[in-house]
């Protein structure tokens, strides 16, 4: 029995799909609920920041995941294929026309991403000053909170509506099936009999 974290909504949905096509079952969490067992799996509906963590302690031995939140969490785990879902980017965002000014003393990023805003301004030698933010993060240049954003853009259309450009691409994301260590050597068989699986129907 191997259990896997799915995150809420569109990704989990489509995930599901592969593995019905994979299976020839289907696979679909009633109403509200958050656990589905079937064919030899348990799926858990868990948020989507969350994903890694259930994994990294062990109370899933798989889940799917971005990148993008991957690489925030900074976890030691295992990337065993990339599901080529929810394809989209991390980029810089700023008021359309304006470009960075790198010239600045400190550069201020409005972001949810702090760990890869962080680390992209640390590569490129510029001191940063992170602004945390949960929502609407657009709104942060246009009213001077921020020089730029740093969030994930699929088409860039709710930055241009908001009076924002996309800028830099700072890493490319997609939707990844990630192991946990233990589980990777203690259900090697179960888990690689499954990526073959998920990998034909790719």
């Amino acid at each position: 029995m191997l259990t896997i974290a799915l995150p809420k909504g569109r990704i989990a949905q489509d995930t599901l799909e592969k593995f019905e096509k994979a299976f020839g079952e289907k696979f679909v969490f009633e109403d509200r609920k958050l656990i589905l067992v079937k064919a030899g799996f348990t799926f858990l509906n868990v948020r989507n920041q969350d994903v890694p963590t259930y994994v990294m302690h062990g109370a899933a031995d798989l889940g799917v995941v971005g990148l993008d939140v991957l690489e925030e969490k900074e976890y030691d785990l295992i990337k065993l294929l990339d599901l080529q879902l929810g394809k989209c980017k991390v980029a810089i965002g700023l008021r359309a026309g304006e470009e960075l000014d790198w010239s600045k003393s400190i550069i201020k990023v409005a972001t949810k991403h702090e760990v890869i805003a962080k680390k992209y301004f640390e590569k490129k030698a510029m001191a940063v000053e992170i602004i945390k933010l949960y929502g609407s993060i657009e709104l942060a240049p246009l009213v001077g909170l921020a020089d730029c954003i740093v969030d994930i853009v699929e088409t860039g259309a709710t930055m241009k509506q908001n009076g924002l450009e996309v800028g830099a691409t700072i890493m490319e994301t997609s939707a990844h099936l990630i192991v946990n260590k233990n589980a990777y050597y203690s259900k090697k068989a179960a888990i690689f009999s499954l990526k073959e699986k998920i990998e034909a129907v790719l």
